[in-house]
């Protein structure tokens, strides 16, 4: 009789202890699916997407477009003046690099087809968080979002 409980105790333990290790575990990969730590994003495809970045202040509006295509990219920024309702642009071309631990950078040295004296370099760190694709810009930590799951809502 001994012998049966103390092994029926042992069992319940061991069944505690696993389901504990599990929400511990699925706390983990929240969490590193939050930081971008080890996401293998290296199957995901990048070309022809648009990623969008809107900053809201109290005199204007910020748009920022970053749009792939293939190694190439177009990072466009548009200004929207609150108080009289103008917009300006500006249109950067240049390429863009990825790496296989879910950088990729952008390098833009060219300003409406004129070549600028210092190229407007971002770098990124690509992240994917409940199926929506992000693009974290590793010095501002601003979340670039893609365009095609802004739409989707």
């Amino acid at each position: 009789m001994k012998k049966s409980l103390v092994f029926a105790l042992f069992f319940f333990t061991a069944l505690g202890l696993r389901a504990q290790y599990g929400s511990v575990n699925a706390i983990l990969d929240r969490l590193e699916e939050r930081r971008g730590v080890n996401q293998n994003l290296n199957n995901v495809n990048i070309d022809d997407k648009k990623f969008v970045l809107i900053k809201d202040f109290e005199d204007h509006t910020e748009r920022s477009f970053i749009v792939i295509k293939g190694n190439l990219a177009t990072y466009i920024e548009i200004f929207d003046d609150k108080s009289t309702g103008e917009s300006t642009s500006n249109v950067f071309s240049g390429d863009v690099v990825r790496s296989k631990h879910n950088i990729v950078s952008v390098r833009a040295n060219l300003l409406e087809g004129k070549k600028i004296p210092v190229p407007v370099t971002k770098t990124f760190l690509m992240t994917q968080q409940k199926k929506i694709l992000y693009l974290l810009d590793i010095n501002t930590r601003e979340r670039w979002i893609d365009e095609t799951s802004i739409n989707k809502k």
